[in-house]
């Protein structure tokens, strides 16, 4: 099983495929396979972001636990992350932020889950400013919906 990532947008982001010599990130329609994840969200256009691994795995994230993300623990995170880890969430942070910055909306909705779990809704819900995302403690947590304050903190020049 896989996490995968979407985002809502008032705009289409311009669609990016996934390259298996040149791991990027990938922007992608969606299929009829999860076209339901599209009532979750508010904003009209629905895309699946994919990081450098293709599906979402390589974005820092958490997972669901009985209700909770145990990995938040700092702790744990130092014991289960290892340099390589941390780097390539890093690199995958980092070109989110771009992405959204690119977008130049004035915010984003994302939403991580398991992939096949469309139906269930959220579990926790933040709003938080762009720069949030490139914290190194910051971790998309599954079945977590964010709105992505990009306009009012990002300076446009």
């Amino acid at each position: 099983m896989c996490f995968v990532l979407y985002a809502g947008t008032m705009k289409p982001i311009p669609r990016k495929e996934w390259q298996e010599n040149t791991p990027d990130l990938s922007v992608e329609t969606l299929s009829d396979r999860d076209a339901p994840i599209k009532t979750h969200f508010k904003l009209p256009e629905v895309q699946y972001i994919g990081s450098s691994s293709m599906c979402g795995c390589d974005f820092p994230h958490v997972t669901l636990h009985n209700g909770d993300w145990p990995m938040l623990d700092p702790v744990l995170q130092g014991l289960r992350r290892t340099s390589d880890r941390t780097a390539t969430e890093n690199t995958n942070r980092e070109a989110l932020f771009k992405l959204l910055k690119e977008t130049r909306e004035q915010s984003v909705e994302l939403y991580g889950i398991w992939d096949g779990n469309f139906i269930e809704g959220p579990k926790a819900f933040e709003t938080i400013p762009l720069e949030k995302i490139l914290d190194p403690d910051f971790y998309l947590k599954e079945q977590g919906f964010y709105i992505v304050q990009i306009k009012s903190s990002v300076n446009f020049q």
